[in-house]
């Protein structure tokens, strides 16, 4: 198996896992949050789709699909553009509400196959160029790929953590 293989399976488990936190979700279940200052099921999937929507073009020179496919003016969040959601603090948290999954997962779902094209084109030789010198040793695209993988499925399994907190009547 050839890494860009093993790449593409690893972001189609977060596929799996995003639909799996959201799909059946009202409102009231997408933006629970399970404390005063804990983050929701939607605000970690928006996040994570953001952070894998940002990172991968900005390492492979592609447009934001959140820009290039109006999901920015869809969401409506009231949040500068190109935000992904780090560093927020609760009131910003509390800005990001979705009203159906579908949104979460239509966004997501977008990101993804950009996602997947882009894997798809990779030699073996691309996972060592560097894409941002800004770090002691600079990071490199496989590691880059890598750390959004990592974090991604951190949030999925939190948005799926949180999602089983919500009353079963929500759930």
């Amino acid at each position: 198996m050839h890494a860009k293989d093993i790449l593409i399976e690893g972001y189609s488990r977060i596929r799996e896992e995003v639909h799996a936190a959201v799909e059946g979700l009202g409102p009231d279940g997408l933006n629970a949050r399970p404390a005063a200052d804990a983050n929701s099921v939607a605000w970690l999937v928006w996040h994570l789709t953001r952070v894998q929507d940002d990172h991968v073009a900005d390492a492979f020179g592609l447009d934001q699909v959140w820009l290039a496919g109006d999901w920015e003016k869809r969401f409506g969040l009231g949040l500068p553009r190109h935000d992904t959601g780090y560093g927020h603090d609760s009131a910003q948290v509390a800005k990001v509400r979705v009203d159906s999954p579908g949104l979460l997962t239509g966004y997501y779902d977008a990101v993804h196959e950009q996602t997947l094209g882009a894997l798809r084109s990779l030699a073996a030789t691309d996972l060592e160029r560097v894409v941002d010198e800004d770090w002691d040793p600079p990071v490199t695209l496989g590691a880059r790929l890598v750390s959004v993988l990592s974090d991604d499925l951190q949030h999925a399994g939190q948005a799926a953590y949180a999602r089983g907190l919500l009353p079963s009547a929500e759930a």
